[in-house]
C-alpha cells in the first residue's frame, strides 16, 4: 500500500473524524473559558492547549493534503481552502505580535471548521448559499414594501412620536420592530389615539411581511434544501430514485405483457 493510500485510509476513518470534531469542540469551549477571569496558571494552560490544538489542526490538514490525488485538487474545494487559511493564520502567535488581534479572531472562526468536517452541516450551508439568488427577489420586494410603509408612517405619525417616525430611516427600523412583534401593540395604540383607524396600517404591514414574505423565504430555503438532498443522494453509489424504479417497473411490466402476447399499456 502506498503512502498516499495510507493517508486516505486515515483521513476517511470515522474515529479520526470524531477525534477532529472533539478537538474543534474543545477549541470552542476554550473560547468560552477565556471570557472569564482566570488565574495565571489557568491562562498558561489555555495557551498550551491552544498551541496543541493548532498543531493537531496542522497535522490534520497536512494529512488531508497528502491524501488528495493529485495534490492540486485539494485546493479545488472551497472548504479545503477555508480550512487551510484558518489553520495557517492560527499559527500567528497570540501575544507579542502586531497580528495578535487577527490571531484571536481567527481562533474564534475555528469553530466553523465543524461545518467543513460534518457533511450534513456542509449540505445545510450549501443549500442556504444556493437559495440566496432566489431570496434576493423576495428581499427586494420586501424592501419596497418597507420603504412604502415607512414613507406613509413618517408622513402620518411623525408628529405623534418623532423618535419612532421622525424620518424614513427611523420609520423602517420601527417597522422592523413591528414585523418581529417587539411591543408593536404599544406603537399601534399610540397612533390610534390620534388616528383610530391606523390599526389597518399595522395589520396590513404585518400580514405582508411576517405572514407572507417570511413564509416565502422559509419555503424557498426548504425547497433548495430538498433539491440539495436529492442531488447528494443521486451522487451516492448504488442509489436509485423513485422515478427510476417506476420506469424500470414499467419496462418489466411491458416485457411480461409482450411475452404473454398482451398489448402494452
Amino acid at each position: 500500500m502506498s503512502w498516499q493510500s495510507r493517508f486516505q485510509v486515515i483521513v476517511s476513518n470515522k474515529l479520526f473524524e470524531a477525534f477532529i470534531i472533539g478537538i474543534i469542540i474543545t477549541s470552542a469551549l476554550m473560547l468560552g473559558v477565556k471570557t472569564y477571569a482566570l488565574p495565571p496558571i489557568g491562562y498558561q494552560v489555555i495557551v498550551v492547549l491552544d498551541w496543541i490544538i493548532t498543531l493537531i489542526f496542522l497535522v490534520e490538514i497536512s494529512l488531508r493534503f497528502l491524501a488528495a490525488h493529485p495534490h492540486r485538487d485539494f485546493f479545488r474545494s472551497g472548504w479545503n481552502v477555508f480550512d487551510f487559511v484558518i489553520v495557517t493564520i492560527s499559527l500567528i502567535p497570540i501575544d507579542n505580535s502586531d497580528m495578535a488581534l487577527v490571531a484571536r479572531l481567527v481562533r474564534v472562526f475555528r469553530v466553523l471548521r465543524m461545518v467543513s468536517i460534518i457533511p450534513e452541516l456542509r449540505m445545510l450551508l450549501n443549500s442556504l448559499l444556493l437559495a440566496l439568488p432566489r431570496l434576493g427577489y423576495v428581499m427586494a420586494l420586501m424592501f419596497i414594501i418597507f420603504y412604502i410603509y415607512a414613507a406613509v408612517g413618517s408622513m402620518l405619525f411623525a408628529d405623534i412620536n418623532p423618535v419612532l417616525w421622525g424620518d424614513i430611516a427611523v420609520a423602517m427600523l420601527t417597522l422592523f420592530r413591528i414585523m418581529t412583534f417587539e411591543d408593536w401593540t404599544d406603537v399601534m395604540y399610540e397612533t390610534m389615539a390620534v388616528y383610530p383607524f391606523s390599526w389597518a396600517f399595522y395589520i396590513t404591514f404585518i400580514f405582508l411581511t411576517a405572514f407572507a414574505f417570511l413564509n416565502m423565504v422559509i419555503g424557498i430555503v426548504v425547497n433548495v434544501l430538498e433539491e440539495e438532498q436529492t442531488r447528494v443522494l443521486e451522487e451516492t453509489p448504488g442509489y436509485v430514485s423513485v422515478k427510476q424504479l417506476h420506469l424500470e417497473l414499467l419496462e418489466i411490466k411491458a416485457m411480461l405483457k409482450a411475452r404473454q402476447g398482451q398489448p402494452p399499456d
